[in-house]
C-alpha cells in the first residue's frame, strides 16, 4: 500500500464538519424562530422566551459558522449552549442519554467545543 499524505485533506474536512454542524444548528433556530418546516418540533415559540433566546443564539452563530466568520467565539458560545441545553432539559430526566434525548446536544457541545479550539478549517470568509 503506498504512503499517501492525506494532511492536505485536514483542512477541508474540518471545513465540511463546520459547515454541515452549522447547518443543522441554523435549522434548529429557524424551527423555533418561523416554525419552519411546518410540523417540526418545537414549533415557533415565543421570541422572549428561554427558547426564543436560545433560537437568536442558533440561528446567530449558525450562520457564522457556515460562513466561516468569528467562528472560534461563535462555537464556543454554541458549544455552551448546547452544554446548558442538555443540563437544564435532558439531564433531569435521565442520567442516559440515550433515554433523556440529549445524544444531539451532547454531539453539538462537543463539536462546537473542538471548532471553538481547531477554528474552521479551509473555505472561511475570516480567519478567528
Amino acid at each position: 500500500m503506498p504512503n499517501i499524505d492525506t494532511s492536505a485533506w485536514a483542512p477541508r474536512a474540518l471545513a465540511v464538519l463546520r459547515i454541515v454542524a452549522g447547518l443543522l444548528f441554523l435549522a434548529h433556530g429557524v424551527v423555533k424562530l418561523f416554525g419552519f418546516p411546518e410540523g417540526a418540533q418545537p414549533g415557533q415559540v415565543e421570541l422572549l422566551s428561554l427558547f426564543g433566546i436560545g433560537a437568536v443564539i442558533e440561528v446567530v452563530t449558525g450562520l457564522l459558522i457556515i460562513l466561516g466568520l468569528f467562528v472560534r467565539p461563535a462555537a464556543f458560545i454554541a458549544s455552551g449552549q448546547m452544554a446548558v441545553a442538555y443540563w437544564m432539559f435532558h439531564a433531569g430526566s435521565s442520567v442516559y442519554p440515550v433515554l433523556n434525548g440529549g445524544e444531539p446536544a451532547i454531539l453539538f457541545c462537543f463539536i462546537f467545543l473542538y471548532l471553538a479550539a481547531a477554528g474552521g478549517g479551509a473555505w472561511q470568509l475570516k480567519k478567528a
